[in-house]
């Protein structure tokens, strides 16, 4: 795929994706993996964050607080955007990309963490690389082994099994119930990824970040006016940090380090990066929050990962066919 940066003038201008022979600078390849790594560290911690700040305030609340903060925070990067020239039929694909993440992925997002803890909902992340290549061979009609169909669902087994497994607690009440909404926020973020690939070709990742930020705003905004959504009446320290927190390093930095990191390599090798936020959420769930895997969820997480090594190397296989067929 073709990738942008963006000049002093903020003018996106197409850069060559970063293939074996170096496109890029010597040394410069770190970067965007350096950037992918901090991202997933950030988003990791969001589950965590979302959860603190759920203790004090509304879901609507938190998820409009983020994306406003968010919004106020690009908005100094205004100057940057203006004359960026916007291609004719890319309206759809801006629509879609903010459609499917934040709006409805925070939506089901914020559901999920009512209802599940923040350990299991971070494990459910980890088949996000799988779906992104089942969502493209089903759309972009990219060649899928069967090995990889079976690791995807060896992945989807082990998350039942993680959700079946868990105990009710108080912060997690319907486990089950909770990780199938997050499984349909990574459906959202499959759809979300496969559109970015197709904008960044030409959009600098900072303009596409802030046209999330200001989108999910206005689309969270009617939310505060529901009957069902209790307004805060006082500041609490530590769940308003959370939120702020979500809405700069989350929502501002992490989502510009991830579309930086796809604007400079190939999609499905950032995708594997989300790999690593199952296992920040985990640690951190473990160290903030106190949670606790049982024995049977342990089981599962590992049910969730043989998949993914299944997949990675089907996948692996069907690449080393490709190039002997082209060879």
């Amino acid at each position: 795929m073709a990738a942008v940066s963006t000049g002093s003038a903020g003018r996106p201008r197409p850069v060559a994706d970063a293939p074996a022979g170096g496109a890029e600078a010597p040394g410069s390849h770190w970067l965007p993996v350096a950037g992918l790594v901090l991202a997933m560290f950030i988003w990791g911690s969001s589950f965590i964050a979302m959860k603190i700040a759920f203790q004090a305030y509304d879901p609507w609340v938190v998820v409009f607080g983020r994306m406003a903060i968010a919004t106020l925070f690009s908005a100094a990067f205004l100057p940057r955007f203006r004359r960026t020239r916007f291609a004719r039929g890319d309206l759809k694909y801006f629509g879609l990309m903010v459609l499917m993440e934040p709006c409805i992925y925070f939506v089901l997002e914020a559901l999920a963490l009512q209802n599940t803890s923040a350990s299991q909902a971070g494990m459910v992340t980890a088949i996000l690389p799988l779906m992104v290549a089942m969502t493209a061979a089903a759309w972009l009609d990219e060649s899928v082994t069967r090995r990889t169909y079976g690791g995807f669902f060896l992945a989807i087994a082990g998350v039942w099994w993680l959700s079946v497994s868990a105990e009710s607690t108080d912060s997690a009440p319907n486990p089950v119930l909770g990780n199938f909404l997050e499984f349909l926020a990574m459906v959202c973020a499959a759809v979300y990824i496969l559109v970015l690939k197709r904008l960044t070709r030409r959009y600098s990742p900072l303009l596409l970040t802030a046209m999330q930020a200001l989108g999910g705003t206005l689309f969270f905004l009617p939310a505060l006016f529901l009957d069902s959504t209790v307004l805060p009446d006082r500041l609490e320290f530590v769940p308003a940090a959370a939120v702020v927190y979500l809405g700069t390093l989350v929502t501002v930095v992490a989502y510009g380090l991830y579309n930086y990191g796809v604007s400079r390599i190939p999609a499905s090798q950032a995708t594997a990066y989300v790999n690593l936020i199952p296992v920040f959420s985990v640690i951190l769930g473990f160290l903030v929050l106190g949670e606790r895997f049982t024995v049977g969820q342990f089981f599962a997480s590992a049910l969730v990962f043989a998949g993914l090594v299944v997949s990675h190397l089907g996948d692996r296989k069907g690449r080393l066919q490709a190039a002997r067929r082209r060879a």
